[in-house]
């Protein structure tokens, strides 16, 4: 078996043998894995090998005389002999962690945690193209009425033309003869041959009158009696007979064919994260931020062609961080949630215009807030950024307190918008089911 099959074979027992996903977004350890690469612990198998025997002792089954019964305890090892820890010795203790590791890695790419996070919470996000970044020109099926001439459709130029022809031929020798109707004027002949579908107009009958001989003109003593006696010839049977002699082509007619631009949108995404770093946002309130946070950085990363990440902290005032500081921050002030969202218009406005960026704004806390901040502030400026999805993710492990209102206000304010969903997690297991809620709302938006 070589390297690739090996490789392969791992990864299948990798896939078989992995942590669950939905276990390990609640329950595992998420500080292993990076943006790029997420570890999902696997159970390691020891697989039977062939030890070599240092002392020498004989072959496989081979005793030395007195050897004890199954079951009979066998002592501990002599000075000198090997010992379980690798040192013949015996009198240096092995090292905490000198035994291999009992937990493997599964690697997986956010592309491949995307997916799988699909089919496990039943999701069906289609991300949406927004910035153009290429024009192609496709099939020539454009027509405009200027361009080059060799790019003039001459087919389409012909057809109108055929049809005009088609149109306005009529058979002349028919109409003269209708002339030679006895008690007859130009008028009258006209409208005959209007009421017979013959296309003929007034003014080629009044041309034509002045050329009829008198003598001629009573040759008939009715239309009847000329219908009876001279055949009418359609225009398609005719031109069947004789041909066609020209086309009439007109300028209007002229049409010139034009490749398709066919545009590529690039599916851009930048991902807003808000935590509440006040002093009432103790470990576990942090922890169940960065649980919830994380795998929607990878399933959007997973999603879309390009996207980019925005970590607000904030108190009473906000400031944007880095992401390697973000879920540890923690700070002593108040809490006044709009001072992030009022950062966060200004950074979105700045550097992520809407017409070419999916927008994800997603806020964590305890919900506590400054007096008539969330209806006064916060309400407005979340209407007033345009956005794929807000969310708000309340964490309460000991239930929801008096004064935490945060959530109840934006959700009666804003829970029937569409693209605003609050969420509680007051525990691990409430973990995958706030993403399931969150990313469900927005396919339901898309």
């Amino acid at each position: 078996m070589g390297l690739r099959e090996d490789l392969e074979r791992f990864r299948e027992v990798g896939e078989d043998r992995r942590q669950d996903l939905e276990s390990f977004i609640r329950y595992g350890d998420l500080s292993n894995s990076d943006a790029d690469n997420i570890e999902i612990p696997i159970k390691v198998v020891d697989l039977p090998e062939f030890e070599y025997d240092q002392l020498d002792r004989g072959g496989v089954g081979q005793g030395q005389g007195d050897t004890p019964d199954v079951g009979q305890p066998v002592g501990q090892p002599e000075p000198g002999e090997a010992d379980g820890d690798g040192d013949e010795d015996g009198d240096e203790e092995g090292e905490p962690g000198d035994g291999s590791d009992d937990h493997g890695y599964y690697e997986m790419d956010p592309e491949e945690f995307a997916t799988e996070l699909d089919e496990a919470l039943g999701l069906d996000l289609e991300p949406k193209g927004k910035e153009v970044v290429e024009e192609i020109e496709g099939d020539f099926t454009d027509v405009t009425r200027t361009g080059p001439n060799s790019t003039l459709d001459f087919e389409r130029l012909f057809k109108q033309g055929l049809k005009r022809k088609l149109a306005m031929d009529f058979d002349e020798s028919f109409v003269r003869e209708a002339m030679r109707v006895a008690d007859q004027t130009p008028e009258s002949v006209y409208r005959w041959c209007r009421e017979q579908n013959v296309l003929v107009s007034f003014s080629w009958i009044e041309a034509e009158w002045k050329d009829i001989p008198d003598d001629e003109r009573g040759r008939w003593a009715d239309f009847e009696e000329l219908e009876a006696n001279v055949e009418h010839t359609p225009v398609g049977q005719r031109i069947r007979r004789n041909g066609l002699k020209e086309i009439p082509l007109r300028k209007d007619d002229e049409r010139y064919r034009q490749p398709e631009i066919e545009e590529t949108r690039q599916k851009n995404v930048v991902v807003v994260n808000i935590r509440d770093v006040s002093g009432s946002m103790r470990e576990t309130k942090r922890e169940l931020v960065e649980r919830t946070f994380t795998p929607l950085d990878w399933y959007l990363t997973g999603t879309y062609d390009n996207a980019e990440f925005v970590y607000i902290a904030h108190d009473a005032e906000a400031w944007e961080v880095e992401r390697e500081d973000f879920f540890g921050i923690r700070s002593g002030g108040g809490t006044r949630i709009s001072s992030a969202y009022e950062l966060a218009k200004e950074i979105l406005e700045d550097e992520y215009p809407w017409s070419e960026w999916n927008r994800y704004v997603f806020a964590a806390g305890d919900s506590e807030n400054a007096a008539n901040d969330t209806t006064q502030n916060v309400v407005p400026l979340m209407e007033s950024i345009p956005a794929n999805q807000h969310a708000y993710v309340e964490t309460q492990p000991g239930g929801t307190a008096i004064n935490a209102t945060h959530a109840e206000e934006v959700d009666r304010a804003l829970g029937d918008d569409g693209n605003v969903v609050v969420v509680s997690v007051t525990g691990p297991e409430d973990v995958t089911g706030a993403i399931e809620s969150i990313l469900s709302t927005d396919s339901e938006t898309n």
